[in-house]
């Protein structure tokens, strides 16, 4: 093993999202061409849907303040034709000097009008951010639970909103900046062109190839990434389990800090090899860019002189040419840099919306039937269930009926289906064939949400929410009117929450996570507990508890399962997923699951009786008791 890859594996081929970076990579000018235009124009979209006032006051600034320039390099030329012109000396200084003013009040103005428009910039970026990352956020709240079993998703999913909003402020700021730096360089040709028509052009000659230059870095940079992103993603699960709390115990416990801090290295070096591989590559694009640019720059001279030698341009212009050029360059050099930066935010901009177009398809079509408040039957017919990618279904042609006031139990090895199964009663799955429906009225057809909110589900390792113990309790039903806090006090002693908020320095007020000052953890089993607790105070007509009692002792285990087994008494329908069969012994149907079919169902005593897997577990578990009482 020593020196071969241990953690995670290089990807077959490039997600499907990624597939952006390989066009970016190999793109030729025409597609970058089109593809920040296309960036400009979606920040203008996002800037005027927030803020159409501050979008139009910036902009509008921004052309004030090229005109003001190119007011003041053509004042420019009336202070070199003041101070050139035949006379005493002082005569052409009083000459010049309303030139002069007029070069000195275009400087302050521009100045001003640079602050005005940062100002207006200030205030709408970070609108615009607020607004696309709202909009990316509503999206993915509702989307399909399913999507997220999809490895490429989920990993695009991470990628976008690890840096979405910084991003889109990023992408605002370079938009405006790129605005401010082409109407400048395009007031600078103007002026020059004024003086003469063939300093236009010339002006632009050292921008080309510095533009080159700079979309050539973000091509190789591109490029890099796409044969990097699978080591990338090894590398930050590398990272998760050196640097990650709940890792800590067992990395120490098992000796492993050596095994991952060489795994850490030899990825690292990796990444690093490449990194200064694609870093000398790119100095050698810029290298010739800047050789190219002072060509031009050269050219723009010897075109200038010859303007001055055969007498076509006056030599009082020549100041105010020489400065022009410099200041279209200069534009125009940044404005090449901002295009590069642009083009980089295209792509990042583009996965967004790929996430939005890819939740567009993702998302679950809108049912309208409501759903009953309490049904009666829950039935499954001919349901089968495959996950994204998988070769096969988890779930074969399933057909049962659930009714209210019934406990039933759904036993089975390890990926048999049960918790699938329970996911498609509640509505978190949908059925790729077959129905699932509460009083004859299809999940698929049913309002998702109100769907969710007539169920409770329990799970095995239930969400930390970082918020106090009480309201661990209740997030479920947080707008549940709860007087006195008699609902919560009775959830927190059937589940024995309320031992947990006892053993608490603040009792149910105390802060569940160790992210904040004074928050305290929890045990696996003291979470569960509240995780029950929460099931039961959501009080829906349909309760799930999938492995509930995982992490609990034998008494706190005894106690869940009698809560939840009288519920059925209560007229609702709670389905348990369990491998302790004991605790299932008194449901009234206990449904027996193998490789996604229901293989059997009954009572205990019927399925005892019947023989099978069932009573092959149940012996073996039984057995085991057996011989720790021996």
């Amino acid at each position: 093993m020593a020196g071969e890859p241990l953690i995670g594996a290089d990807d077959q081929e490039t997600p499907f999202w990624a597939k952006g970076y390989e066009d970016a990579a190999k793109a030729r000018l025409r597609e970058i061409a089109t593809g920040v235009p296309r960036t400009v124009a979606r920040v203008a979209v996002w800037a005027w849907r927030e803020s159409p006032a501050l979008t139009v006051l910036t902009l509008g600034l921004q052309v004030v303040t090229g005109c003001v320039q190119a007011f003041g390099l053509l004042a420019t030329a009336g202070v070199f034709a003041g101070l050139l012109s035949e006379g005493p000396t002082p005569d052409r200084i009083l000459a010049a000097l309303p030139a002069l003013a007029a070069v000195v009040a275009a400087y302050a103005g521009r100045g001003l009008l640079d602050t005005a428009s940062g100002a207006a910039l200030a205030a709408l970026a970070p609108r615009v951010r607020r607004r696309a990352e709202d909009d990316l956020y509503v999206a993915l709240i509702g989307i399909d639970l399913v999507a997220f079993d999809d490895a490429d998703f989920t990993r695009l999913v991470e990628r976008v909103t690890q840096s979405a909003g910084q991003q889109v402020r990023g992408a605002v700021r370079e938009t405006s900046a790129l605005t401010a730096l082409t109407i400048s360089a395009a007031a600078s040709v103007v002026t020059a062109g004024v003086l003469h028509p063939l300093l236009a052009p010339v002006a632009l000659l050292a921008a080309v190839p510095q533009a080159w230059a700079q979309i050539k870095r973000a091509q190789l940079d591109f490029d890099s990434w796409v044969r990097t992103s699978s080591q990338f993603r090894r590398l930050y699960v590398v990272n998760n389990l050196i640097s990650d709390r709940d890792n800590a115990p067992e990395v120490r416990a098992f000796t492993t800090q050596d095994v991952l801090i060489g795994e850490h290295r030899r990825i690292a070096d990796q990444l690093m090899h490449e990194a200064v591989a694609t870093g000398l590559r790119q100095n050698r694009a810029t290298t010739t860019g800047r050789g190219l640019a002072g060509l031009g720059t050269g050219i723009g001279l010897v075109v200038l002189g010859l303007l001055l030698f055969t007498g076509w341009l006056p030599l009082a212009l020549a100041g105010t040419a020489v400065l022009a050029m410099r200041a279209a360059a200069q534009s125009t050099s940044t404005a090449m840099y901002q295009i590069g930066m642009l083009y980089e935010s295209c792509l990042d901009l583009d996965l967004m919306q790929d996430l939005r177009d890819e939740i567009d398809t993702r998302r679950r079509a809108a049912g309208t039937a409501e759903p009953p408040d309490v049904p009666e039957t829950i039935t499954m017919d001919g349901v089968t269930f495959a996950y994204p990618g998988a070769d096969e279904p988890a779930l074969r042609d399933v057909s049962l009926t659930l009714r209210r006031g019934e406990v039933i139990a759904l036993v089975g090895e390890n990926g048999s289906g049960k918790s699938t199964l329970a996911k498609l009663l509640t509505g978190l799955y949908l059925p790729d064939a077959g129905t699932v429906a509460w009083d004859g009225i299809p999940t698929s057809a049913a309002d998702a949400h109100a769907l969710h909110a007539r169920a409770a589900v329990v799970l095995q390792d239930p969400l930390h929410w970082p918020m106090t113990a009480g309201n661990n309790v209740r997030i479920g039903r947080l707008d549940r009117a709860d007087p006195g806090e008699l609902a919560l006090a009775a959830a927190a002693a059937r589940s024995g929450a309320d031992e947990v908020f006892a053993g608490l320095p603040d009792g149910a007020a105390t802060m569940l996570s160790r992210q904040f000052q004074q928050g305290r953890d929890l045990s696996g089993g003291q979470w569960q507990r509240l995780s029950v607790g929460r099931g039961l105070y959501r009080d829906a007509p349909l309760v799930v508890a999938d492995e509930p009692t995982a992490a609990l002792d034998a008494r706190a285990e005894h106690a869940v399962f009698g809560a939840l087994r009288a519920m059925g008494g209560s007229g609702k329908i709670t389905v348990l997923v369990t491998h302790r069969l004991a605790n299932v012994r008194h449901a009234d149907q206990i449904i027996v699951l193998e490789s996604g079919r229901i293989t059997a169902r009954g009572t205990h005593d019927e399925l005892m009786a019947a023989g099978g897997v069932y009573r092959e577990l149940y012996a073996l578990q039984a057995s085991a008791y057996a011989d720790a009482r021996e």
